[in-house]
């Protein structure tokens, strides 16, 4: 058994690579071998979010404050909100993030497979991201 108390873990912040505007990175987990899970509660500012990506074994978000949007490739911006929790595929390309008004937080849980979590891509363009969900 391992407990991690809360603020025994250092925040970070968002790499510029990664995420556009301001995101700070709370770990909460990493699982140790042969297990492959990790968490991390990722907060947003208004405007921020991340680059287009993937998980080689998928991605689940949880929604835990405020307001924000995800997008897969080829579908529409979707607002989600605080209880939501989103599934993204195993390689599906998508970003998520705080709307352009709101901060939001979420949880983020991944597994890794041959050492990867995420794949990284471009960046989302401003002005796809500003045009918000439609509807």
């Amino acid at each position: 058994m391992e407990i991690k108390h809360a603020g025994t873990q250092n925040s970070g912040k968002g790499p510029e690579d990664w995420f556009s505007g301001t995101v700070r990175i709370d770990p909460l987990f990493a699982a140790p071998d042969p297990a492959r899970t990790a968490g991390n509660a990722v907060t947003f500012e208004p405007g921020a979010r991340t680059a287009w990506h993937t998980h080689p074994l998928g991605q689940t978000l949880i929604v835990t404050a405020g307001s924000g949007w995800v997008q897969r490739e080829g579908g529409p911006i979707e607002l989600i909100r605080p209880g939501d929790v989103v599934w993204f595929a195993p390689h599906e390309k998508h970003w998520h993030g705080a709307t352009a008004t709101t901060a939001m937080t979420h949880i983020a849980i991944q597994e890794r497979l041959d050492g990867k979590f995420v794949d990284w891509m471009e960046k989302v363009a401003d002005a796809a991201y500003s045009a918000g969900p439609k509807g």
